[in-house]
């Protein structure tokens, strides 16, 4: 087996690439023998379709900034010389390969990622040691205490940087102990206390509107698909 591993994400222009939709990001991180190596490989994609304003709103990218990058056929065989025979780890490996096995086939290659790479999907490895808990990035994040602070946006090169020391992490061990910060159901906790505020009585309350409420619900929706469970903010909602 290959000690050669690659971390791996991308950002795509919609949910549904059988719907046509495309990847606009790639970003990876070497790994050797469990060490990031610092070799990186990152890549913003021109599509053949606008980006969803819903996609744009979970990771900031723009149609106009990707009207001058190169597409897909133009990075396709430096991309492919990069992961060949490495180890692939991907949060929620069947959303990114879905799309790159279909940027394949809509480009003439008789290869899919599967003949190029083995796949490991860090999800399922974190949903079999952490059963019924959150195992999306943010979460493995705070249980790990591993800081994503400057992750304001979903990024590809971003969150292969901070997937790769979840990875580390979640397959290395227990990394700290943390007796009672877990909560029923599964929560991971670990957060500041709850204070009272002070003249919180006083404090205008604005609640949102049905149609606001339903676009919120929405995003959320988009985000859940994207880490393949439940979003942070549903979290602190729960």
């Amino acid at each position: 087996m290959s000690t050669r591993q690659i971390v791996m994400d991308t950002e795509t222009t919609g949910l549904e690439p059988e719907q046509g939709h495309n990847i606009i990001e790639i970003g990876c991180v070497e790994m050797e023998r469990r060490r990031v190596t610092g070799n990186t490989y990152h890549q913003y994609i021109r599509p053949d379709r606008e980006v969803d304003a819903e996609a744009m709103a979970v990771h900031g990218i723009s149609n106009e900034f990707l009207a001058d990058k190169p597409s897909f056929a133009d990075i396709a065989d430096q991309f492919l010389d990069f992961v060949r025979g490495a180890e692939l780890i991907i949060h929620n490996a069947a959303f990114d390969i879905g799309f790159l096995d279909k940027e394949l086939e809509r480009n003439g290659y008789a290869e899919r990622m599967a003949d190029i790479c083995t796949i490991t999907d860090s999800l399922a490895l974190a949903r079999r040691k952490h059963p019924g808990a959150k195992n999306n990035l943010d979460a493995l994040c705070r249980r790990y205490e591993i800081d994503n602070s400057h992750r304001e946006l979903h990024g590809a090169l971003l969150d292969s940087e901070i997937l790769a020391d979840v990875y580390l992490a979640l397959t290395g061990g227990q990394t700290s102990l943390q007796l009672g910060q877990e909560g029923s159901g599964g929560d991971e906790g670990g957060g500041e206390p709850l204070r009272r505020v002070e003249g919180a009585a006083d404090l205008v309350v604005v609640t949102a509107s049905a149609e606001e409420q339903a676009e919120h619900e929405a995003f959320l929706n988009l985000l859940d698909k994207k880490v393949g469970g439940s979003c942070v903010w549903r979290s602190s909602t729960e």
